[in-house]
């Protein structure tokens, strides 16, 4: 069963984030997702059991969990296709700008 985390501190490493799981049984795989850029942390990540239960006590036991002052979100992970639809920027950054970041009507110089 994999596991989502969130609400992570972004000190939290895929090890950190092994290490925090590991006392609830066999940890097969613990992922902290980056940004493609920075390769910073997103603040989520994901951890797979070997076992169900494990996994469920994890939950039980991690959710609203205080870590380095943040309240971990710890839940079952839903397939992508389960999650409502996010809203449709056009791939232009988003907006009403039309993708222009610096907010604000277009200015002649």
């Amino acid at each position: 069963m994999k596991v989502y985390v969130g609400n992570l501190p972004f000190s939290v490493d895929d090890e950190k984030l092994r290490e925090m799981f590991a006392k609830f049984g066999d940890v097969e795989e613990a992922t902290i997702i980056k940004d493609k850029y920075s390769g910073r942390s997103k603040g989520f990540g994901f951890v797979t059991f070997t076992d169900d239960a494990a996994a469920k006590k994890a939950i039980e036991e991690m959710n609203e969990k205080d870590v380095e002052g943040r309240a971990l979100k710890v839940n079952e992970a839903r397939p992508m296709e389960d999650r409502p639809p996010r809203r449709d920027f056009g791939g232009r950054g988003g907006g009403r700008e039309g993708g222009r970041s610096f907010g604000g009507p277009r200015r002649r110089f």
